[in-house]
């Protein structure tokens, strides 16, 4: 696999230079100050890629251009938005970046509960715990209907764990659930996020599902003509938030989008993070099913707790067996060199990171932090250098 790094551009704390460093030789970034639904500018492309090329490495993924909520809605000027999409798409293309990740999350982007979950090593991961998640949208959000999305049972511990809040620890929950991401210029207020959630009650999952196929048909002829491989990415977690609809949380929605766009330009980025959020999916099975179309890949873990809450564990110490991804990703890529495909090597990134050692109290985009990352990436590199070793016959 190609070895990659999330860079969020120039104000990133971690720089090109920490990522030659760490051993990537590819870079995953994205145009995040110019992502609210216009034409990204050939010259602002071009100006990113010779930052990239200066440092000695290449911008291999697009990740991601934004794929705004009037797409999802297909509403407003949604018509516009995806004709700005095409042309993104071949302008970036011309810049000889192939790949493009993207997501069909709505309203948010990738959803946890806290930021800086104390590790018994002493390092830092992100949390979804299910408890707060409730108590915050029962209790503080007050969504609308929110008490069906639970049981009597949960809506009872939701209420215990609120009542035990105190008024900063409500501010920062809502600060980590609704108006915090890096890479989105934009943040939603507690009234702007419920007059969204609003617009989704006339919205189900057929609905979603069948505006991203809509999209998909009138993108995917267009990567197909300039040679780009569009990955979708999963929600996350992979599992319903806000009693908003989920449309690529396990392998039945990836078989939907499938069916309904069958070119292989229309592709999927295997986050295990992300699909492993939710313990009935089994991701080496949908690494092995959906291998000719997986053209970009997210490698980290998670561990499980009984009460639906997870963290983000170490890259090799969750309840996601990497080994057998990374494996099965590496034998599809052994087929399709045989084949003779452009795109044989995949671009690989190791997903989020512990915030560890001197990174702790610095400034870092959470999940992203310099330490963390270089050690998931080494644990991953070790990895494919033995698959590879067992498959060349030089251990048995």
């Amino acid at each position: 696999m190609l070895q990659t790094w999330r860079w969020f551009g120039p104000d990133d704390p971690v720089t090109l230079e920490h990522a030659r460093q760490a051993g990537a030789t590819g870079i995953v970034t994205a145009l995040h100050h110019m992502n609210t639904g216009g034409v990204w500018p050939v010259e602002e492309i071009e100006k990113r890629r010779r930052q990239v090329e200066a440092a000695g490495l290449e911008w291999s993924v697009v990740e991601s251009i934004g794929v705004g909520e009037e797409i999802k809605t297909r509403t407003g000027n949604f018509r516009e938005k995806i004709e700005n999409y095409k042309q993104s798409i071949r302008n970036v293309a011309g810049a000889g970046i192939k790949v493009v990740c993207y997501n069909f999350m709505v309203i948010t982007d990738w959803s946890r509960t806290n930021l800086m979950y104390r590790l018994p090593t002493g390092g830092y991961a992100l949390r979804y715990d299910s408890i707060d998640f409730a108590a915050y949208d029962l209790f503080v959000l007050q969504r609308k209907g929110a008490a069906a999305s639970y049981t009597p049972e949960r809506v009872k511990l939701a209420e215990t764990r609120f009542k035990a809040m105190s008024q900063d620890e409500i501010v920062e929950l809502e600060r980590v659930l609704i108006d915090w991401l890096p890479a989105r210029d934009f943040a939603y207020d507690r009234n702007s996020f419920k007059k969204m959630l609003e617009i989704y009650q006339e919205i189900g999952v057929e609905d979603l599902r069948a505006n991203l196929i809509s999209f998909l048909q009138e993108i995917t002829p267009v990567a197909e003509e300039v040679g780009v491989r569009l990955g979708i990415h999963p929600d996350d977690p992979s599992f319903p938030i806000f009693g908003l609809p989920r449309v690529m949380s396990n392998a039945e929605d990836v078989r939907a989008m499938f069916a309904g766009v069958p070119q292989e330009a229309c592709g999927l980025t295997l986050c295990t993070g992300s699909f492993g959020s939710n313990p009935k999916n089994d991701l080496v099975a949908m690494a092995k099913e959906f291998a000719p179309r997986i053209h970009f890949v997210h490698l980290r873990n998670t561990k499980h707790e009984a009460d639906g809450s997870f963290y983000e564990a170490d890259h090799l110490d969750g309840d996601t067996n990497l080994i057998g991804v990374a494996a099965a990703i590496m034998k599809e890529e052994d087929r399709r060199a045989a084949t003779g495909r452009s795109d044989a090597q995949i671009p690989m990134r190791p997903d989020h990171g512990h915030l560890l050692g001197d990174d702790v109290g610095k400034k870092m985009n959470p999940g992203y932090s310099f330490v963390g990352r270089l050690k998931g990436l080494a644990e991953l590199r070790g990895v494919m250098r033995t698959v590879d070793a067992f498959r060349s016959g030089q251990i048995s």
